[in-house]
């Protein structure tokens, strides 16, 4: 799994874009702080305009980093997620500003698998995670319902064989901070 981390975060750092495993299921992912490499997922994907994804971190303690103001109630639905939790929380920054919506918003995961947090810390940066799909079409549970498309379009396939025996091969749960703390469930 080492030589595939550091693989990986050779592509990140040079702007490029990786199909990875995730603790849920298959992302397309880059450097969060980079903006064209954001830009290049947007296209591989076909979205129009910014469509929301999700920025990888390593810790708790680092999410200060990219919202200006964590509610505290985002820190306590951290600490007792049983299953992988996004959360979209008010005051996005220090990402690449087309990660950002309207909004100002920026989703946030920390994910609980090697691979991840591996490649995050190596890279020290978030990194994108959206799922590996052209826009409008299913999301793919596994790595063998990803189109050819997404495969031929990153610049690195991360080995399978890097996937957790835990990854859930569904989404995460995504919930809604306001910057008064109120909550919203997007999606179960």
């Amino acid at each position: 799994m080492n030589e595939q981390i550091t693989k990986a975060v050779e592509v990140l750092r040079s702007g490029g874009i990786i199909l990875y495993p995730t603790d849920t299921i298959w992302g397309i992912g880059c450097d969060a702080t980079n903006a064209d490499a954001v830009e290049k997922i947007y296209s591989l994907k076909r979205s129009l305009g910014k469509t929301s994804m999700t920025v990888l971190l390593d810790s708790l303690d680092n999410v200060g980093r990219y919202v200006k103001r964590i509610p505290e109630i985002a820190c306590q639905l951290f600490e007792v997620a049983d299953k992988p939790l996004t959360l979209v929380l008010p005051g996005g920054c220090g990402v690449a500003p087309n990660l950002i919506p309207e909004q100002g918003t920026v989703g946030i995961r920390i994910p609980k698998c090697d691979f991840c947090q591996g490649v995050i810390r190596r890279l020290g940066r978030p990194i994108v995670s959206t799922s590996a799909n052209l826009t409008g079409y299913p999301t793919p549970n596994t790595y063998k319902q990803i189109s050819d498309e997404i495969i031929n379009g990153v610049d690195l396939v991360v080995d399978p064989s890097c996937e957790s025996l835990e990854a859930t091969h569904c989404a995460s749960s995504i919930i809604l901070v306001g910057e008064g703390g109120e909550i919203k469930i997007l999606r179960d």
